[in-house]
């Protein structure tokens, strides 16, 4: 591994202080904010900040609404990240085995990742609309109507459906840059050894593919936590009610429509907190079985 030496102990100092600027102004500053803010019941309009202590975290994990937010964001994120991997690595494997009209293939399904996630919402309102949505039309063909924004299961279903079709794009490209980077060789090899196209796969393929699947379920994990907020936010059409929420989405809705400072921040301490504690894990137990070449 070739490391840089420089001449100057203060050279690769001032490379990294724009870099270390920008991550001080907007990331290291707004957590401490956020930390500071979640001990205090404040005034929306700034009169005034009363200490609180630990009361609005106690307050939190109180609030059964809450904890029903927080499991679904659980079962959101899993089900998200899962299917969102799944069917990319499937369409990644199909597309690496196309010969005629490769490109066109590719590009037809890479063209979704250009899609802003409001605007991928505002899809999913169209195709869900109770009136004349087309998907609620073919549901309606076996006896089921949707009624999105009304229903929490079927607002939940067309978050999750919504939040899987953008993601997808962006696995598939880098699915399909991982495999197209395995060696011939290997693959020639696999051949010979093993005739079974899916035993090829699970003992050959898919460990190559291990690093970018890692890198994979970080992104996906973050996406589904964070990412998903304007889907989540138009497919509800702002008004919450019962609909199903994401925590992230949970933080605005309390800190700037409820006005509640002090109790959105500590909502954002924990979110960060769990985002932080995933991490640490995936890192720590789950790179532990990934093998890089």
């Amino acid at each position: 591994m070739k490391r840089a030496l420089f001449s100057n102990i203060w050279l690769p100092v001032a490379l990294l202080l724009p870099q270390l600027a920008i991550i001080a102004v907007f990331f290291y500053w707004p957590a401490g904010y956020a930390v500071q803010s979640s001990f205090y019941l404040q005034d929306p309009f700034g009169f005034g900040s009363s200490f609180v202590g630990l009361g609005n975290y106690q307050s939190l994990f109180r609030n059964s609404e809450y904890l029903k937010i927080a499991n679904f964001t659980v079962w959101f994120t899993a089900i998200v990240t899962f299917f969102s991997l799944a069917i990319a690595l499937v369409l990644a494997v199909k597309a690496d085995r196309v010969i005629r009209g490769a490109k066109t293939y590719r590009t037809l399904l890479m063209w979704v990742y250009a899609v802003a996630p409001p605007v991928a919402g505002f899809i999913a309102v169209i195709m869900f609309n109770q009136s004349w949505g087309p998907l609620t039309e073919f549901f309606a063909l076996f006896g089921y109507r949707f009624q999105v924004g009304v229903n929490f299961n079927d607002t939940a279903f067309a978050m999750i459906l919504t939040s899987i079709w953008k993601q997808v794009p962006v696995n598939f490209i880098f699915f399909l840059s991982g495999l197209q980077s395995i060696p011939r060789s290997v693959r020639e090899a696999a051949l010979i050894d093993n005739r079974s196209a899916s035993g090829r796969f699970w003992t050959v393929t898919f460990p190559l593919l291990a690093p970018t699947g890692f890198f994979l379920l970080i992104i996906n994990i973050t996406y589904a936590l964070f990412d998903t907020f304007g889907i989540v936010d138009t497919v509800v059409k702002g008004e919450p009610g019962n609909n199903p929420m994401t925590l992230v989405y949970k933080v605005y809705v309390d800190g700037f429509r409820g006005n509640d400072l002090g109790g959105s921040s500590a909502q954002s301490v924990v979110l960060m907190a769990l985002v932080l504690a995933l991490t640490f894990v995936q890192f720590r137990l789950v790179e532990r079985r990934i093998h890089y070449t």
